[in-house]
């Protein structure tokens, strides 16, 4: 554990700059909400314990979202949540395009849809996603291409649009 302790106000600077990422990276991986609230209050509490010190802002985001995705394989592998879970969220602050959008990709397979979210949502590059999901680049890119690919089926020809 390192020396140095968090501040009360570098906490509240920390979740209002990250929590929103976190959450939905959760969300991506498990499909429900509470399960992403729990999953972010652990990464913020390892952050807490271990208050690893990083060169810029975007090595500490990159840790956060590290940490998220290891949180959420951990919840996925575990006995008691291979299970699945349906998408019954209250969404209603979604316009109905967006909902639509969000119901093709959370229906993705995980090795699709978490280098979609991260890619997309999140703003990663390619390199960024393999370490995030520990993975080689060639197959992030390989899992971006075949998933884009399938939500251009699930989409249709006119909704898609190329990169």
């Amino acid at each position: 554990m390192s020396d140095q302790s968090v501040n009360s106000q570098e906490l509240k600077t920390l979740v209002h700059d990250y929590r929103d990422s976190i959450l939905r990276l959760a969300y991506a991986y498990l499909k429900n909400h509470h399960d992403a609230e729990d999953v972010a209050q652990d990464v913020f509490v390892a952050f807490l314990r271990s208050h690893p010190s990083f060169p810029h802002d975007g090595a500490k985001k990159s840790w956060l979202m590290t940490v998220t995705a290891n949180k959420c394989r951990n919840i996925l592998t575990s006995a008691w949540k291979k299970r699945s879970v349906p998408l019954t969220e209250d969404l209603s602050y979604l316009q109905e395009e967006d909902l639509n959008v969000l119901s093709f990709v959370l229906s993705l397979d995980e090795h699709y849809r978490i280098p979609i979210h991260l890619y997309y949502y999140e703003g990663y590059s390619i390199e960024e996603i393999a370490k995030i999901i520990d993975a080689n680049p060639s197959t992030v890119g390989t899992r971006l291409a075949r998933g884009r690919k399938l939500l251009k089926n699930k989409l249709g020809e006119d909704y898609y649009e190329e990169e």
